[in-house]
Order: structure tokens, then sequence, then C-alpha cells
């Protein structure tokens, strides 16, 4: 076993995967935690699968830069996915990013989020009851995906007609971020950008004659901006909507989705949750750590910088692979087991330091509501065929998992 986990590190490429790894990756990432934590791939990229290398660059955003331009220039080159990937939040360093955190941040307060449960729940269970009178059901397209884009519209206020175009243009800007993407994905990415854009444009002129409520509509806060004159550009404005969809929908689909799966292949558990619905919160983070809803990160030396033993020069593009350290033993007893009751659980899910999640608040609830409320209403619940992985290695989710409400 030790000579074939030797060799699934030491062949190990970012740009080469094969279909089994989508499938499971885990194996491989133990294979180099264990063997190489740290991984020269062959494009010259680094590649961090311990826990507590990840949380050095995430700390160090110094050294450590989430600035994207460099290293999405010749991936996308003067394309809209270029102006999109690398002027949205989550790809941009202090101080750009901490103007626009704090406004986002403004609209999502504990207030304000705890003001959306009684929508959400009444979300879930109008969703509860079309699953129950069809009896089989796609967990994904008639549960799981449906939630977050509901919440995300009311966020930012999207007429309910208008909402339907909303998940297949996030499908593609966020599929485009895939380590390697041909012609097609390329220019689907580009096309859900310009849509995507010229609808919010539209959204934004209808928003700014008729403003809503700054402390419920994210998009009229961030249009109005902070009362000390604080205000995004344009381009930043609609940029920042279009990454709100994309950050709020994909790692939810995929946390309530994984979940479920998760529960249905780890019956104790599941019982056990069922009996217990009061662990239906730290059950949701481990979830969050099993099945990791967003896998990998990256960042950009910006100089010289030592990281667990080894000197790495400025510019070197480094993979945090969040997949591996959430099952570094080194972290977590345990690592490989599923356990709805696990404490601590200092997971890197949603990231941390400077650029931990914005949303992450907005996420557990969706999550805990949905599938604690799913679980009291379907406890036999199983899966009815064969699940559809989404392909993907930077987001772990599913496009399809077949289900029937009784086993």
């Amino acid at each position: 076993m030790d000579a074939i986990a030797r060799e699934l590190a030491a062949s190990f490429d970012l740009e080469k995967l094969t279909p089994e790894f989508y499938v499971n990756p885990y194996p491989t990432y133990r294979a180099l935690r264990e063997n190489e934590p740290i991984k020269r791939l062959p494009n010259g990229a680094y590649f961090l699968t311990r826990y507590d290398d990840l949380v050095a660059a995430y700390k160090n955003t110094r050294a450590f830069s989430s600035d994207k331009k460099k290293e999405f220039a010749p991936k996308y080159g003067a394309s809209l996915l270029y102006e999109h990937h690398t002027t949205s939040l989550v790809f941009n360093d202090p101080p750009i990013h901490t103007r626009v955190r704090r406004l986002i941040m403004g609209a999502l307060s504990p207030r304000a989020i705890a003001e959306m449960e009684g929508d959400l729940i009444r979300l879930v269970d109008h969703l509860l009851d079309n699953i129950s009178a069809k009896g089989s059901f796609d967990l994904i397209g008639d549960f799981a995906a449906t939630i977050p884009i509901e919440v995300i519209g009311n966020l930012l206020d999207v007429p309910r007609d208008e909402r339907e175009p909303l998940r297949d243009w996030s499908l593609a800007i966020l599929g485009a971020l895939e380590p390697v993407i041909g012609e097609a994905a390329f220019a689907r990415g580009n096309k859900a950008v310009q849509d995507f854009l010229a609808y919010l444009e539209t959204l934004v002129e209808r928003r700014r004659a008729r403003p809503g409520n700054p402390d419920r509509d994210v998009l009229t806060r961030l249009i109005q901006g902070e009362p000390d004159g604080e205000r995004l550009t344009a381009k930043e404005l609609l940029h920042n909507c279009v990454f709100l969809l994309n950050a709020g929908h994909e790692t939810t689909t995929n946390l309530i989705g994984n979940g479920l799966v998760t529960l249905s292949e780890h019956p104790t558990e599941k019982q056990r949750l069922i009996a217990h619905p009061e662990m239906i919160k730290t059950a949701v983070e481990e979830m969050l750590r099993y099945e990791s809803s967003n896998q990998l990160g990256n960042r950009m030396t910006v100089e010289q910088v030592e990281l667990g033993g080894l000197t790495l020069p400025a510019a070197t593009p480094i993979t945090l692979c969040i997949g591996a350290a959430n099952r570094d033993p080194a972290q977590f007893a345990d690592p490989e087991r599923f356990d709805v009751d696990r404490t601590p659980n200092r997971h890197l899910a949603f990231a941390t330091g400077a650029h931990q999640c914005a949303g992450m608040a907005l996420a557990r609830l969706e999550g805990a509501i949905a599938i604690s409320r799913f679980l009291a209403r379907f406890p036999n619940y199983a899966l009815n065929g064969e699940p559809v992985r989404g392909g993907r290695v930077r987001f772990r989710g599913f496009l399809s998992v077949p289900c029937i409400t009784e086993a």
C-alpha cells in the first residue's frame, strides 16, 4: 500500500486527472499529504494538502496574494471571464477586497440572516410538499439547487419570473474555473457572463429608480454604498452581483446534496441525527468537512516565502487543497470517519482569515433548515439510481441524484 500511495503522489498532475479521481479524490489527497504534502506540479505550481500549511497561506495575505490578474491572463485572455474573475471579491486583495467585503457583509448582518429564516422554512416546506406528491424525485434539481437560487434571488430582489437562467449562468461561469477547460466551456462561460451582465444592467437601472430596503436588499445596499460615501464602481457592482449568485448557489447546493447523499451512505449516523435533531448544527459542519463543497483555492506568492520547510520564490502559483486539509489527521481525529457530532471541527470549507466566506452564516442556515426538515419529512428516503457527479475538481457535488421518499 505504501508503494501505491507513493506512486499516486509521484504521478499526480492537476491538469491530467483520471475518472476515478473525480469519483473519489480522497485516497490521492491522503497519498499526497503523507508523501509529498507540498507537491511541485509539472506546470511549476505547488499543491498543498496539509491543514497547517493551508492556514498559514490563508492568514498571510501579504505573502500569498488572491489577485488573479497574472494567473488568469494566459488562461482567459482579454475576455469577459477574465474581467469577471479579476473583479469579484474572492479574487482580490486588500484594500479592494476589504472595501467590497464590508459592503456585502453589511447586508448579511446576523439580524438580516435571522429575518430570512421564516421565508426559508416556507420555501423548504413547499419543495418538500412537491416531492411528497411525486414520490420519486431528483435531490438536486427538485430540492438542493432550488433553495440557494431562491435565497440569492431574494437577496438581490430578482423578480421570480426572471430567475430561470440563474443556475445555468452560475454553472457555466464556475465551470470555467476548472484547472483545464476546453473551447466549449470557455465559450459557455463567456456567454454566461455576457448575458448575466446585460440582465444586471437592467435590474440595477430599475433598482436605482425604485430602491429597496438596504437592510434586506443587497443590491440596493451595494448601489447606495456606505453612509461615509464608500461606493462600488459600475463594473465592481455588476461583477460582485454575479459573484454573489455564484458563491451562494454552487457551494450551498453541494452542501445540501453532498450532505444527504453522505447520510444515505452512513445509515447509523443518519439514524443518530434523526433521533437527535438537535445535532443538526454539528452535522452540517461535518458535512462541510467530510465532503467540502469547494475543494480547491488558489494563491500566488508575491515574495519569497518559507512554507513547510520549503522556500518558495515570488510569483509561484499555489493550489490550496481544502478537501485534503479537511481530512488531515494532524487536525482531525479519525478523519476518514463521518461523525455527525464531531467537536471540535475547525474545518476549512469556508477558508479562514481575511477571505473567510462572507456568506457562511447564511449557508449554514440554509443547510441546517433544508437537511433537518428533509429528514423529518422523509426519514426513509433512499437513492434510486446512480448519482451523476458534476465532473469538476474545484467544486465537488452532483448534477443529479435520483431518489425516492420511501425505501
